[in-house]
């Protein structure tokens, strides 16, 4: 299924039964979607693992950071070893943006940009981007525990 441009956040028909509060992250359509439960869902354009960085399944949200500052994994240090080992929390080289959402599995994240011409792309080391005001919304919504499932 091809993708238009990136757009806004919005409710969409989601009946694919997930139950409520679940995140459904579908990487080939660069979209995120959190299920209402009344047959609906908000869909968010997002970034996603670009070739090779991609993965499928289960996870779960283990935390949840405003503003987190960020220390790259050692894969990304390996690609990129100019890298300072911390960048600060608000930083604009921080590429977090304004919120993380950590998950259970390996060092990935659903989080915010600094980047937010990402959005839409695969582009990441395996974490879920979405624009600032995306992250602080989902946020809102969910808690510690929330499952996100990961599909191609």
């Amino acid at each position: 299924m091809a993708c238009g441009p990136v757009a806004a956040r919005e409710v969409v028909p989601f009946d694919v039964g997930a139950s409520p509060g679940t995140i459904v992250v579908r990487t080939a359509e660069r979209r995120l979607y959190y299920v209402n439960g009344d047959g609906t869902a908000i869909r968010y354009p997002v970034a996603v693992g670009r070739a090779g960085k991609q993965w499928t399944g289960l996870a779960h949200i283990e935390g949840k950071y405003v503003q987190p500052a960020w220390s790259p994994p050692s894969e990304v240090k390996r690609d990129n070893p100019r890298l300072p080992a911390v960048i600060a929390g608000g930083s604009p080289r921080n590429p977090m943006g304004a919120a993380a959402l950590t998950l259970d599995r390996g060092e990935y994240a659903i989080h915010g940009t600094n980047r937010p011409s990402s959005i839409g792309t695969f582009a990441s080391y395996g974490c879920i981007r979405m624009f600032n005001q995306d992250v602080v919304d989902l946020y809102a919504r969910v808690q510690v525990g929330t499952p996100v499932v990961v599909t191609r």
